[in-house]
């Protein structure tokens, strides 16, 4: 295994705090996921990005014009985040290929979000700020 690899492997054995200190020493100010898979995800593509370079202009041109995704009549492009503040807390919900993904969860709309995150009914759109 070359040294790319075996550092893209070694953040299987880091936590949450770890990947943002290793983070910020490599590349700056960390991003604010809580997920800890979905950071590390990023952390491994930001790493070997730095050794292999990024995507090539054809694949970087594709997947600017691949339009979005429309979930529950919105039009909320795949990689979008949503934020909110609830409770003096900040939920940071992301928008993924098969729904929201909120505390390492996925669900399938952004009412099963807002209903995770307050404990009653809500309209996930409207808790979240996207419709009035």
């Amino acid at each position: 295994m070359g040294k790319l690899q075996l550092e893209v492997k070694a953040l299987e054995c880091l936590d949450l705090f770890q990947m943002r200190a290793s983070w910020a020493e490599q590349f700056g100010p960390a991003p604010r996921f809580q997920s800890v898979e979905l950071f590390r995800l990023m952390l491994a593509w930001r790493i070997q990005e730095t050794v292999m370079g990024g995507l090539d202009p054809i694949t970087t041109k594709e997947l600017a014009t691949s339009g979005s995704a429309v979930i529950e009549r919105m039009d909320i492009a795949v990689g979008a985040t949503i934020r909110r503040q609830w409770q003096n807390q900040e939920v940071v919900v992301y928008v993924v290929d098969k729904g929201f993904l909120w505390n390492d969860t996925v669900f399938p709309s952004l009412s099963a979000v807002a209903t995770a995150v307050t404990g009653t009914h809500w309209n996930g759109p409207k808790f979240f700020g996207l419709r009035p």
